[in-house]
């Protein structure tokens, strides 16, 4: 595709930048959806909130930190990503804060961990190399296993069966 084609369907590149962040927050949200809806535990849950994140940032987004970038989009395309940015950063204070009431995660602030989670994940694409060691996989199950280390419960499993 040329660039005068693209923009036979893109008014400017703030069009474009939109577009893009829309479609990464649509996967990240029907995700979402599904996973809210799931019978899993609040482990599970996370982790599979972890994985597609890590996936649709390497693999749908090619790595790229266009989407850690806003400033450019105007006012009203501005507040429809802030909209759902805020609906996914919810859902998984949501699910930490379930997690710690069932015991699973330890007593921590589900805000401030949903930060470093986001943090460390949207960081991806500022270190990422396609044609590096590691692939989206890899990635991905290094990540869960390694946050989701520092929210265990580690009293609910150091219990003795009786």
């Amino acid at each position: 595709m040329t660039k005068s084609n693209l923009y036979y369907y893109f008014k400017d590149k703030k069009e474009i930048l939109f577009a893009c962040h829309e479609y990464a927050l649509d996967i990240l949200l029907n995700m979402l959806k599904r996973v809210e809806d799931g019978a899993q535990s609040p482990e599970e849950k996370l982790r599979r909130i972890i994985v597609v994140f890590i996936h649709t940032m390497i693999d749908e987004l090619g790595g790229t930190a266009l989407t850690m970038d806003l400033l450019p989009l105007s006012p009203p395309l501005l507040k429809k990503i802030i909209a759902k940015r805020d609906r996914f950063d919810q859902g998984i204070r949501h699910i930490i804060a379930d997690g710690i009431k069932k015991g699973v995660f330890r007593s921590v602030d589900p805000k401030l961990i949903t930060f470093a989670i986001l943090g460390s994940i949207n960081w991806i694409s500022y270190w990422f190399n396609p044609s590096g060691d590691s692939n989206s996989v890899e990635i991905a199950e290094e990540f869960a296993d390694f946050l989701l280390a520092g929210l265990m419960n580690r009293q609910r499993e150091n219990r003795v069966a009786i």
